[in-house]
Order: C-alpha cells, then structure tokens, then sequence
C-alpha cells in the first residue's frame, strides 16, 4: 500500500496516532450526546414545570380549563386539549422523555402516561442543528411537544420553544473549550507520547542495524553496550557472541590458509632441486616456471591473508605525509607519480595497512599506465584519495568483479601479465577495515580512477 510507512518507526507512529484519534472520536460522540442532553436540561425542566401547572389548574377548576388554556397562549407556548394521543415522530430522544418524566415527578406533578413527541434544538435563525448548535450558545432554543393524559380521559397537548440553560456562553468561549482543551490538547499530548514512546522502542533495532551494518565492514568492531530492557540485552548479546563466532571461524580459516601455503614452501623448494638436476634443459626451464608460478601464488596468498589480518594498533595517521612518502619512492625508482591535495585533518586507521592499499592501487597504474596522479579531497564528512591512470581501464562489465579475491581480467596466472588478482581485493578490505569503500571508473578518455572513500563520522 503505497500510503502506509516503510520503517518500522512510521507504522508505529500511524497505528497509535491513528487509534487515539478514533478514540478521541468516539468520546467526541459521547460529548454530543451528553451536551445534547445539557442543552436540553433546561428546556425540560421549565416544560415539566408548566404541565405540573396545568395538571393542577385542571383538578382545581375542570369547567374553565379551556378558557384557561387559551389564556395562556403566546408566542412559544401553545397547549390544547385533544381526545386522543399522538404518535412521536422521528425526533423522539427516550433520554430526554426520562428527563422530563423525573422532573415531573420531583415538582409533584403525575407522570404517568407522559409522552415526549418531539425535541428538536434549532439555532438562532429558525434552523434545525445539529452537532453546531451545540457550539452556538447564543439563540438556540429547543422545541418541544408532549402530551399527558387527565383525569378526564382527554389529553394535554404542550407545544413550546425554550432557550437553553448555558445561552450566556459566547459561541466562541463553547468552541474553545471544545476544540482546544477537549481535542487539540488531548491529541498533541498523545501524539508527543507516542512518538516518544516509539523511538525509545526502536532506539535499540537502529542501534542494533547499525553495528550489523558496520560489522560488514570492520569485524573487529568494538561490541554493543548490553544495557536497556531485558529484550535488548538479550538482543546485544546474542550479537556479540555471534561477532565472536565470525572473528573465530574467520580467524580458523585464516590460519588454516596460511598453514597449506607456508607448508607449500617446502615441497615447492625440494622440486626446484631435483628440477635442477633433470638433464633436459627445455624440460628444466619448463619446471623451473611452472614452481615460480607456484611459489608465486603462495606468497600472494599469504599477502591477502596478511592483509586481511589486521593486527596493528589503530593511531591518527598523517596522510599527507604517507602519501609524499610513497611519491618520492615511486620517482627514485624512475616512476611518474603526481600529487595534488591535502587532508585537512588525520585519519584513525592502521598505517601499515594503509600504505599497503595505496601501494596497491599505485603499482596497478604504473604497470598499466606507466604512471600515476594522486589527488585529494577532504571535508568534515569525508576523506577522498584518488589514483588515476591513462591506461586501458577495466570493462564495464567487469568492474564489480575485479575487487574479488583472485579475478584477473587476463584470465592466465602469469605475474607479467597482471598478478595474480588479489591487489584490489587486499585494498578493499583494508578500506572496508578503515569504514571506508573501494570505487572503480573508468575515465572520460580512457584510464582507471580508483577512489579510497572514507568516513569522517565513523
């Protein structure tokens, strides 16, 4: 449904927003009908009052009741007697009949057989309101038609319009009170409560969302607080034992890597003696390449895992002077390699690891480009350093793959031709360590821009 939230914090905010606005409109609905009935209190009350009047004028002096009645006639007060009683029509209200039957009762009048025809309030103009002449305190009047029944077996009709009981309440003082204090109120402090009440609820999941996304990026991550509700404890710990797990068993296949190819060295290193001693020399030199490859890989994948295996202190780095560093050792050995830009501020990061990254990235361009151009950009947000080249670049179609572990783009296992594909995996992982990424494009006139991106609020 495209109106309903996508977080967790939204759809939390609309179901407890939206029930207590139900409920503040279903009260609503209880307010109008006990106004209804304030509004009508008054009106009732004088109607009793004047049947009770005329129920005693009649066992007093039956012979000139008539004359009496039309006495009595005036604008908003008509009573007559008729021989038989009508029906209530649609405006019956059987609370406000209960009203009027007690008030008759309580000034001593007889109640029995009373019967409310009709109770309508009307508004200053004549018109029939509704849930608005409740807020028009000023000329609403209710009207009114009962019968009784008399000791004569006829009947005493009443037709008469009475103000309310609260008309000395301006229209906008009753608005007030009623949108204001009753409503508005009432709902922005639900509302301030339930969206506090929501974010202390998923404080926890964002904190907790956050060090899952951070893990991906640096394992050694320090662990959550177990502290909150029982709920998150539990929730943090079970996280931290499983970041244990994962720095364990990552740790174990490490280490299982390192040992076949540390115990590789030795066979490969008797092989090379008993190929020394072949007689055919073409057979010899055969060997002797195909045990540099292997020794080759094996050092390149001792490299990965030693890159991959943080184990220095992480300090405040001066890249500045890191990347002079390797500028001027790539130009004393005859290499091209500029320098433009500066951070504004050091790093927190591993430095040898560092270095290892931009080495990485910089003999890349030089053995594809025969030189390189470093530039950098910083911000209180992010530190940028860019290698570019003029080489060939990388196709496009390849670019997301070239960072994994052992993919060549030239798919021999020949160093002349490229190495052995670990160079940008090894430097995406240490910027990964360093809450940073790797990205790779291909330049507006050919050439490879290779751009370490770290996180200045990591």
């Amino acid at each position: 449904m495209r109106l309903w939230p996508r977080t967790l914090f939204g759809r939390l905010v609309v179901i407890l927003v939206g029930g207590m606005i139900a409920a503040q409109v279903l009260t609503g609905s209880i307010w109008y009908d006990v106004r209804h009935t304030q509004a009508l209190e008054i009106p009732l009350r004088l109607a009793a009052a004047r049947l009770t009047d005329l129920q005693h004028l009649h066992q007093r002096q039956p012979g000139s009741f008539t004359q009496a009645l039309s006495a009595l006639d005036r604008p908003g007060f008509a009573a007559r007697l008729v021989d038989s009683a009508d029906e209530p029509d649609g405006s019956f209200d059987p609370a406000a009949e209960r009203l009027l039957r007690r008030a008759v009762h309580d000034q001593g009048g007889d109640s029995q057989g009373l019967r409310l025809l009709r109770v309508e309030l009307h508004d200053g103009t004549g018109e029939r309101s509704g849930l608005t002449g409740l807020f028009t305190g000023n000329g609403a009047k209710a009207h009114l038609l009962l019968e009784a029944p008399l000791d004569d077996g006829r009947w005493l009709r009443i037709a008469m319009i009475e103000g309310q009981g609260w008309s000395s309440q301006s229209t906008l003082d009753v608005a007030l009170d009623y949108l204001l204090r009753l409503y508005l109120l009432r709902i922005l402090v639900v509302v301030l409560l339930a969206l506090l009440a929501v974010r202390l609820a998923i404080g926890p999941l964002d904190k907790l969302a956050r060090a899952a996304e951070g893990l991906g990026k640096d394992i050694q991550r320090p662990p959550l607080p177990e502290e909150g509700p029982l709920e998150v404890r539990r929730a943090a710990r079970a996280f931290n034992a499983m970041q244990q797990r994962l720095i364990h068993n990552l740790g174990e296949r490490m280490r299982f890597l390192a040992a076949v190819s540390h115990d590789l060295r030795s066979p490969i290193t008797r092989l090379r003696l008993r190929a020394e001693m072949l007689d055919d020399e073409t057979a010899r030199q055969k060997m002797r390449k195909d045990l540099d490859d292997m020794e080759g890989m094996v050092t390149a994948t001792l490299d990965f895992i030693s890159g991959s295996d943080l184990d220095e202190a992480r300090q405040n780095l001066d890249v500045n002077a890191l990347l002079q560093s390797l500028q001027a050792d790539f130009e004393e050995q005859g290499e091209r390699v500029s320098l433009a830009g500066r951070a504004l501020q050091p790093l927190a990061g591993y430095p040898l690891s560092l270095q290892r990254a931009l080495l990485n990235l910089l003999e890349n361009a030089i053995r594809y480009a025969g030189g390189a151009d470093i530039e950098v950009e910083d911000s209180e947000q992010a530190l940028c350093i860019r290698v570019l080249d003029r080489g060939p670049g990388i196709p496009a179609e390849q670019l997301g793959r070239v960072t994994e572990p052992f993919y060549r783009l030239e798919p021999s296992r020949n160093r002349s031709t490229g190495g052995y594909g670990l160079g940008l995996s090894i430097a995406q992982t240490i910027a990964a360590a360093h809450h940073g990424r790797l990205e790779l494009r291909n330049r507006d006139g050919g050439g490879l821009e290779a751009t370490l991106l770290f996180d200045r609020g990591a």
